[in-house]
């Protein structure tokens, strides 16, 4: 199994490749540079392992919700990879990708990613047997209008709980065991979510690739 993932919804850019077991990734902090940075980081890890693009099974990606340009970077590349070759692709949300990092310490985790505009992209995810599960409906709102657990010890991931730790933890009635506000998605835990969809096959013609935004105003950041 070769499958190809890339993450660019946030500051974070990152591509991985996933053979087999065995999982390599390039990964820099570098807003407003994912167009720069993205397909360089796609060769480099093909001419790494030795694959060419159309030895690719899947090409995974996260969808989002993120800033509009980092979205659109993702698609852009998805379709270029994907379309020649009629790769099957698979989406993620990136909020879950973001959640599936902590899943081996942490059985429940709370997302709060930065959205600007005074709001925060939202969504709680648990641990099952294989990868991290949703269970509420991702949404961006306000800190203070979150759906926010009553029970459970939760471990709180993302930006927006360090741009909003005091709302959030107002609105928060259950229990936070941890804080991490300087963790972003990446396109390992991408590549970890879309394993099992591809093997179950569960995937998307590259034409139906779409982006999540959450809302009609999105920023370009």
């Amino acid at each position: 199994m070769k499958l190809l993932a890339i993450e660019t919804a946030t500051e974070c850019c990152s591509a991985a490749l996933q053979i087999d077991t065995d999982c390599i990734q390039q990964l820099e902090i570098a807003p407003r540079k994912h167009t720069q940075l993205i397909l360089p980081m796609v060769d480099n890890l093909l001419a790494q392992a030795g694959c060419s693009i159309s030895e690719l099974d899947g090409i995974a990606f996260g969808q989002g919700p993120g800033a509009f340009t980092g979205l659109r970077v993702a698609i852009g590349v998805v379709q270029g990879l994907a379309f020649p070759y009629d790769i099957p692709v698979i989406p993620v949300s990136s909020l879950a990708a973001l959640a599936q990092q902590f899943a081996a310490e942490h059985p429940n985790v709370a997302v709060a990613i930065d959205a600007r505009m005074g709001e925060v992209y939202w969504g709680l995810f648990e641990s099952t047997p294989t990868t991290m599960s949703g269970l509420n409906e991702e949404r961006v709102c306000k800190p203070e209008d979150i759906d926010a657990p009553a029970d459970r010890e939760w471990f709180a991931a993302g930006t927006g709980w360090g741009s909003y730790q005091q709302p959030l933890v107002a609105k928060f009635s259950a229990t936070i065991t941890d804080t991490n506000p300087q963790c972003y998605p990446t396109a390992e835990s991408v590549a970890a979510l879309a394993i099992p969809e591809l093997d179950a096959g569960n995937t998307i013609k590259v034409i139906d690739a779409r982006p999540c935004y959450l809302r009609n105003n999105v920023v370009n950041n």
